[in-house]
């Protein structure tokens, strides 16, 4: 299943926010040149594409989503490696941090994490 812009863009509100009815996603997107009706007609396409469930027992319909956050993140991180980078993660690596300013804590945690791949 492969989540279209703007329906990551929902689903990053519902694994944010756990559940939400259209209103409290529409609110949260905050975008001024999408209406509460493009929203409500998308979040129904993804309850018909099973990427969300609907609890339609009480009269505000409150949605969650169906697929897995970390899956779907890695999903399109492989994508893009392989298209974009050509396969190389180093290049992914130094180009993100090239382009960012990553803080302190950041780094120190990226220099962690690397320490112990190297270890292993």
């Amino acid at each position: 299943m492969k989540p279209t812009e703007s329906e990551m863009e929902i689903l990053q509100v519902l694994w944010n926010k756990g559940q939400c009815s259209v209103r409290e996603v529409f609110e949260t997107l905050d975008k001024k040149d999408v209406g509460y009706t493009t929203i409500l007609k998308l979040m129904q396409i993804m309850h018909e594409k099973k990427m969300v469930i609907r609890d339609t027992s009480s009269k505000t319909h409150i949605y969650t989503a169906n697929i897995n956050k970390e899956k779907t993140q890695n999903q399109f991180l492989n994508k893009m490696i392989d298209t974009v980078y050509n396969g190389s993660t180093s290049r992914l690596v130094m180009q993100a941090l090239g382009n960012h300013k990553a803080s302190k804590e950041e780094i120190d945690l990226i220099k962690d994490y690397l320490n112990q791949l190297e270890n292993k």
